[in-house]
């Protein structure tokens, strides 16, 4: 657990040791974390937005040995192909897997919590929860269980991708190396995850309040 939290607050310490340690192949490492953050039920717990804030902050140091467009496209892909797995395995597993109370992630209150932002945005779910840590692992996978249509579903799955990727590598590559940054980037990385959990916090707020009112 403590390697897990070190990872987490240090990530771009890690990355840097990845990309000395096994050069091209940390592009692979990055687009299976992308991908499997995005793309596996299963993995809701993996850094998203943080990770490609120090991604984009590593691409802005010449030595850093990351190319900023090349890992641009590269994680927009594994989000995408992600996304569609996701989907496709939603299609054929359906609520069975959601189904333990006692799960910490794959309990039907996720589910519904997901469910019920279909209901609010629609189709454009699938790119506004690109925004929200875990809700965007469960998304494509409860699109697949309502049989969306797939061609809506992978025009918003594919904006989605573009727009997460700019927003959090951009802010990384733009602002992750100014000093004041680069000397509490720590704080700054809890900062994107927290401010990334507001809108999942108010909304797990706003189910605890309603579930109170029909109990009483």
């Amino acid at each position: 657990m403590n390697q897990i939290l070190d990872i987490f607050l240090h990530l771009d310490v890690h990355l840097a040791q990845i990309t000395l340690q096994y050069g091209a192949w940390g592009y692979l490492i990055l687009f299976l974390i992308i991908f499997a953050e995005t793309g596996l039920v299963v993995m809701p717990f993996l850094p998203g937005d943080s990770l490609l804030f120090a991604v984009g902050a590593l691409a802005s140091l010449e030595a850093g040995g990351i190319e900023i467009k090349f890992v641009w496209g590269l994680l927009v892909l594994a989000a995408f192909i992600g996304d569609n797995t996701n989907y496709m395995m939603g299609q054929k597993i359906g609520v069975k897997i959601f189904s333990k109370s006692d799960s910490i992630f794959l309990n039907p209150t996720n589910l519904k919590r997901t469910q019920d932002f279909y209901h609010r945005h629609g189709a454009k779910t699938v790119m506004f929860a690109r925004f929200l840590p875990i809700i965007r692992t469960f998304a494509p996978f409860v699109a697949g269980v309502g049989r969306m249509e797939y061609r809506k579903f992978a025009f918003y799955s594919l904006i989605g991708s573009v727009l997460w990727m700019s927003c959090f590598l951009g802010a990384g590559y733009f602002f992750g190396n100014i000093p004041v940054i680069k000397q509490n980037f720590t704080i700054v990385v809890m900062a994107v995850i927290g401010v990334s959990l507001i809108p999942v916090a108010i909304e797990t707020l706003k189910q605890v309040r309603a579930h109170r009112k029909n109990k009483a």
